[in-house]
């Protein structure tokens, strides 16, 4: 298929991507920053681009309820949200993933107050890591736009069956400009067949109450999905890259072959940090990046032998750096200096994360902005 090269935000190009895959039913309610991908999608359904039914709901919560109801039909269905409106969802998105419905979300990446901030962390999102939602990161408009169209076919392939969340941070690349090619997927995404869809004709309960004999096994086949899900990713970029000539994968690593140090990161700030990673070769640090897309199914990181400088733009109260934790439940071997930096908007240039990997302290937890005294 011929693509075009279009001039884009990353809300527009979420929704310009949506119009392709042509769900059947669109419910959302505004909040900043991702009101934007609504209002581009609504656009598209008055102008008859789209046929989808575009639903205007009083909540977040009743968005995400008004999805479930339609997915349930074993229609295809999109919504969007941000931060607060995400956790006004909380209680749905587990009832979506546990009735194994093929959801796709847009999420734009947006501080939890109070205070009262618009800017961007990961910290709503990554408070619903454990919902059962398959979640990616991306860090450019066009990776947000193949993101989104590979979204529909992961999620509806009857080996996983389970919700998508594509988290963008919230101005940093949700309303950036950058040139973008606009796909025409074709019969990339196939046409939708949930094998547990309610049908009038041969009707069904659903959401009957499941006793303790048999409610783990729910919850296992969710987990044997998600662990499908990986298998699904894979064939699905390597067909994305083959038919689009556009190359992804579940971590994407950046120099990292020869390092002896690399940056962890995601989102922007993933992307950002293989300049540092540039910066840092030219004074003779052999410095790496992995910017990690896919965190569930958590991937596989190749940590072996390499100290690692994880920024997280999050933080679990009582804890630490949420992306730093999981990677040292998974590799308890791994070395790495952990740096809480970004939350709520605060800058972070790729000079800061240079300094990063220069004055690392392997062992430790490190606040930018924060004083050595007051740590």
């Amino acid at each position: 298929m011929s693509d075009k090269l279009v001039m884009s935000t990353g809300n527009k190009a979420v929704a310009a991507a949506v119009k392709m895959a042509q769900p059947t039913v669109v419910d959302a309610y505004p909040i900043t920053p991702q009101t934007e991908v609504i209002e581009a999608i609504a656009d598209y359904v008055e102008s008859g681009d789209m046929t989808a039914r575009c639903i205007p709901v009083e909540s977040e919560h009743s968005a995400m309820t008004a999805c479930i109801g339609a997915a349930i039909t074993g229609v295809r269905v999109f919504t969007a949200t941000s931060s607060h409106g995400l956790l006004y969802m909380h209680e749905m998105l587990h009832w979506a993933a546990g009735a194994r419905l093929p959801i796709v979300m847009g999420q734009v990446n947006r501080t939890i107050a109070p205070g009262w901030n618009i800017w961007a962390e990961h910290s709503d999102s990554l408070s619903q890591r454990d919902t059962g939602w398959l979640q990616i990161y991306v860090s450019t408009v066009q990776e947000a736009y193949d993101a989104t169209l590979m979204a529909f076919r992961i999620a509806e392939d009857n080996r996983v069956l389970l919700p998508v969340m594509i988290n963008m941070d919230g101005f940093l690349l949700s309303h950036i400009m950058q040139p973008f090619e606009m796909t025409e997927p074709g019969d990339f995404i196939p046409p939708i067949n949930l094998p547990h869809a309610i049908d009038v004709n041969d009707p069904h309960g659903y959401g009957a109450m499941s006793p303790a004999n048999v409610h783990y096994q729910f919850r296992f086949d969710m987990e044997k999905s998600m662990r499908a899900a990986r298998e699904v990713i894979a064939e699905t970029e390597a067909e994305f890259a083959k038919r689009f000539g556009r190359s992804y994968a579940p971590v994407e690593e950046y120099l990292c072959d020869d390092a002896d140090v690399v940056i962890v990161a995601m989102g922007t700030m993933g992307k950002e940090a293989e300049v540092a990673a540039d910066l840092l070769r030219s004074e003779g640090i052999k410095a790496g990046v992995m910017r990690i897309r896919w965190l569930r199914p958590f991937p596989e990181l190749n940590v072996a032998g390499k100290e690692l400088v994880v920024i997280d733009r999050d933080y679990s109260f009582g804890f630490g750096g949420v992306i730093a934790g999981e990677i040292q439940a998974r590799y308890p071997e791994a070395k790495m200096a952990r740096i809480i930096a970004g939350l709520g908007g605060q800058e972070v240039t790729f000079e800061d994360m240079a300094e990063f990997v220069r004055s690392r302290k392997i062992g430790t937890e490190f606040w930018f902005g924060i004083s050595e005294e007051e740590q």
